[in-house]
């Protein structure tokens, strides 16, 4: 009988150790998969911020382009009305340039 007790407690240690044996490998396997993971997770994370400062580079480039092709249209439309008061200023600035030349002409005779 004691033999049998002995033998009982002997095939439970085996199997006792054979599922902290089974256990152990799970987590290894459980935390492989977990690191793994938090890698990919990690990897996505980065692709994605990177892909978010490329579109926002882009973003702000085309809005600068905007902006600066905006900035040269008005330009040129102010250029173009100042260049229109000065040709219908034209004949005057000319009328007062010649008397004014000769009035000069006349002091000095």
């Amino acid at each position: 009988m004691k033999i049998e007790v002995l033998k009982d407690i002997r095939l439970a240690e085996e199997d006792y150790k054979k599922m902290i044996s089974e256990a152990q490998e799970k987590r290894k396997t459980i935390t492989t998969s977990a690191e793994l993971e938090a890698d990919n997770m990690i990897q996505k994370a980065h692709a994605d911020a990177e892909e978010f400062k490329k579109q926002r580079i882009a973003d702000a480039r085309k809005e600068a382009d905007n902006r600066y092709q905006r900035i040269v249209s008005d330009g040129k439309a102010e250029a173009m009305a100042l260049e229109n008061k000065g040709r219908q200023n034209l004949p005057k600035a000319v009328d007062l340039l010649v008397s004014r030349f000769r009035e000069q002409l006349n002091v000095s005779t």
